[in-house]
Parts: C-alpha cells; sequence; structure tokens
C-alpha cells in the first residue's frame, strides 16, 4: 500500500539536527507536540483509550495557550496535533488557535470526528493546517453508530462535511491533507472496502486501517484479545481503491507488531522528541501515563514552557524512565514505536555500518 505519509513508519530522520544533538547529550525542545484542547466528547466509542479521563468538560484557556504557542515555536516545536482527551472542534476558540499556531511558526493538524466541521470552520481553518484526519470507524451509518455510540445521522454529517472541506480546499487551492482513518475491529472488518470507496469517491487523500491498541489504563479491554493474523488479506482487497490521488493506508507492519507484541528496545529513548499537553495544561512525558506523576512535568499556568520543559521534574521523570521503565511493559504500538526502534539503533549499531 502507498504511504507516501510515512504513517506506518516515522519521519524522526528528516530531523537530523535534533537527532545529532540529542546524541551528543544536548537538552533538545520536542519537534512534536499532542495537545487536548477540550477534556469533553460527543461521542462515546466502543474503543475509546481515554475512557479512564471520564471525558470532563474542560478545556484550555486559549489566551494562555496561544502564549505558550507563541513561546514554543520561538523554542523549536515544529508540529502540533490537537487530539488528545476529546473532541478537538469543542473548543469554542479553536479557529482561533488553529491560526495562531500557524502564526507561531508551527504545522498543526487535527484528529477529530469532524461532526464540527461545518462550512464555516472548514474555511476558517483548512488554510492554516497540515492535515485533518477524520476518525469513522465504519462504511455505514448503522455499524458507526453501534461503534461510536451516537445517533447514525452523525455518519451522514461526517460524509457531508468532509465533501465540503474537499470542495473548500479545491476553490482556495489549500494544502492541507484530508484522511480518514478506521481502527479495524471485529464489528466492522467487512466494511473497510466500503469505507474506503466512500473515502475516494469524495475526494479524500488517504484511508488509514489501523490495528487496535489497547491502552494500560483504558477501563474498556473488549478488544484486548483481537488478532490480525486473519485480516491481513485485506490488504489486497483494499489495494484496487487506489488511485493517483486517493490509497488505503493499511498498517501491516502496525498489525503484525501488535499481534506479536516485541519490542527490539529496552529502554525508551523518544521522550525528548515529543510531548503532551492535556485539557487542564499538564505537560506530560507520554500519553499512555495520563495521571502517573513520574510522567508530569508540570502545568502551562504555572510556569512558561521553557521552565516545564527544563525544570527539575522533568529530569527526575527522564532519569527515572533511563533506568527503571521497562517498554515491554507499555502500550503495544504506543505512538513512539516506530521512533524508539530507531534511535535505538542509532545508539547501538550493529557490526559493519560503514559498509553502505
Amino acid at each position: 500500500m502507498t504511504d507516501k505519509y510515512r504513517i506506518d513508519s516515522h519521519k524522526l530522520l528528516y530531523h537530523v539536527s535534533r537527532v545529532n544533538a540529542w546524541l551528543g547529550g544536548e537538552n533538545i525542545y520536542p519537534v512534536y507536540m499532542e495537545i487536548s484542547p477540550s477534556g469533553a466528547c460527543n461521542h462515546r466509542c466502543t474503543f475509546c483509550g481515554l475512557d479512564f479521563m471520564e471525558y470532563q468538560n474542560r478545556h484550555l484557556d486559549g489566551n494562555v495557550l496561544m502564549e505558550r504557542l507563541s513561546e514554543m515555536g520561538a523554542l523549536g516545536l515544529k508540529s502540533v496535533m490537537y487530539a488528545g482527551e476529546g473532541e478537538p472542534l469543542l473548543h469554542k476558540r479553536m479557529v482561533e488557535i488553529i491560526n495562531h499556531t500557524k502564526k507561531s511558526g508551527i504545522d498543526s493538524a487535527m484528529t477529530t470526528n469532524a461532526t464540527l466541521l461545518n462550512e464555516a470552520r472548514a474555511n476558517a481553518i483548512l488554510g492554516a493546517m497540515e492535515w485533518i484526519k477524520v476518525s469513522i470507524n465504519a462504511g455505514t451509518s448503522g455499524t458507526y453508530s453501534a461503534i461510536h455510540r451516537t445517533k447514525a445521522a452523525d455518519f451522514n454529517t461526517v460524509i457531508g462535511n468532509m465533501s465540503n472541506a474537499v470542495r473548500i480546499r479545491q476553490d482556495n487551492g489549500y494544502k492541507c491533507t484530508l484522511g480518514m482513518q478506521m481502527l479495524l475491529l471485529p464489528e466492522n472488518k467487512d466494511e473497510a472496502a466500503t469505507l474506503a470507496k466512500l473515502a475516494r469517491d469524495i475526494g479524500m487523500d488517504y484511508l488509514v486501517i489501523k490495528p487496535y491498541s489497547q491502552h494500560l489504563l483504558s477501563r474498556t479491554d473488549r478488544y484486548r484479545e483481537v488478532k490480525y493474523s486473519d485480516q491481513l488479506c485485506l490488504a489486497d482487497t483494499l489495494r484496487e481503491f487506489n488511485t493517483g490521488e486517493f490509497s488505503v493506508i493499511f498498517r501491516l507492519r502496525t498489525m503484525k507488531k501488535w499481534d506479536q507484541g516485541e519490542r527490539n528496545y529496552a529502554r525508551c529513548l523518544a521522550l525528548p522528541f515529543w510531548s503532551y499537553m492535556d485539557a487542564g495544561g499538564g505537560i506530560w512525558g507520554c500519553s499512555a501515563y495520563l495521571g502517573n506523576e513520574k510522567f508530569y512535568y508540570g502545568n502551562i499556568y504555572e510556569h512558561s514552557f521553557k521552565e516545564i520543559w527544563e525544570g527539575e521534574k522533568r529530569q527526575k521523570s527522564l532519569k527515572w524512565v533511563h533506568e527503571e521503565l521497562d517498554p515491554l511493559q507499555c502500550r503495544v504500538n504506543c505512538r513512539m514505536d516506530e521512533i524508539n526502534r530507531y534511535l535505538w539503533e542509532l545508539k547501538r549499531p550493529p557490526a559493519h555500518v560503514n559498509f553502505i
């Protein structure tokens, strides 16, 4: 499957200077951050990994966040993905925040269920964003409503919103990549082709088919034992929908890793390259350990990002991770898994590396 966005891999190899600084022992600033503007969500997906956060009706203070974005852009942050514990578009100032992100020299993206991505919002943000990825986990309204645990009408709302987004992008010459994502589950596996055709026909750039990953703290565990060995043949079926403008990105590598559950690294090395901001302003080293004080760095309402990133709490956290954290106990296929595989090899290269 065509994966020109390297969704099933990583892109840290394009940040050689930052990696070299890290290899040299420097205290680098993150390349990428995930920010949760809203703790609330208008869906209750059956697979939600952050259900333990309880969908709190809290939202980041827009003024403080934008002040920190300006600071983080100056410090070297390259990108922000707005997603997190809830639906980002529930934040009343999301349009303003996204446009300020771009003004701060930071690339922005969003993962959303797109029910609230109406024409007005699409017109206001598409020119300021690198990509939008829609979580849509079925090919029919009935299955969609059962998995997202929402009304069936939301399915057609999302399809209509994304069709409009395609038109708005084309009319204005925007470059924002528009994609969809389906988490492959027993309930929707027979609708992957249906969704692929629909996504292609309305003008999406891609559809990602990805495996489930059990969050360590998630209350739901109904998919904990799901296996993908019998679903890998879907790759051949879905390849038929690829065109010059559209591709199905079937995350075969990630599915195999889920089934095997193995890692080639003994320590997590990726934390200096990214961070997570929750809807309460907390900065964390890893989103798989939200609520665990060992991964808590500080709060943007109390300190500048520079103070947090260079502070004692973060230094203690990194020391603990380096000395005690066993990645085999971490979430399989965590967001930084491929980064860790890459960095581990850089730190411990095999023999004969000079024979390129």
